[in-house]
């Protein structure tokens, strides 16, 4: 069944623009691997949010067993799993 996409909007307060990248950290407890998102965000905002993530990734606990990397920047695609999302190591800093 096809869904229709939706808009997807920053979430920065005071924001209104169509998220366009998803801050997230890739985690996994050895049997599945997962993002844990911090931000959907515009570009716009996406320096703002990258700090902010990366202030709030050490505070994440982690079990026994699980890892957690530090944020990345992920291109949103309307349809396309977080999996399989590309990677944009070029805006990390």
């Amino acid at each position: 069944m096809y869904k229709k996409p939706y808009l997807v909007r920053c979430v920065r307060p005071g924001c209104a623009k169509e998220a366009k990248y998803k801050i997230a950290s890739r985690w996994s407890d050895g049997i599945v691997e997962e993002l844990k998102t911090y931000a959907l965000i515009c570009a716009d905002c996406l320096a703002w949010a990258y700090e902010e993530s990366k202030k709030r990734n050490p505070g994440c606990k982690t079990m026994a067993g699980e890892i957690l990397e530090v944020p990345g920047i992920f291109e949103m695609e309307p349809g396309k799993p977080s999996q399989k999302l590309k990677r944009r190591a070029d805006l990390e800093f």
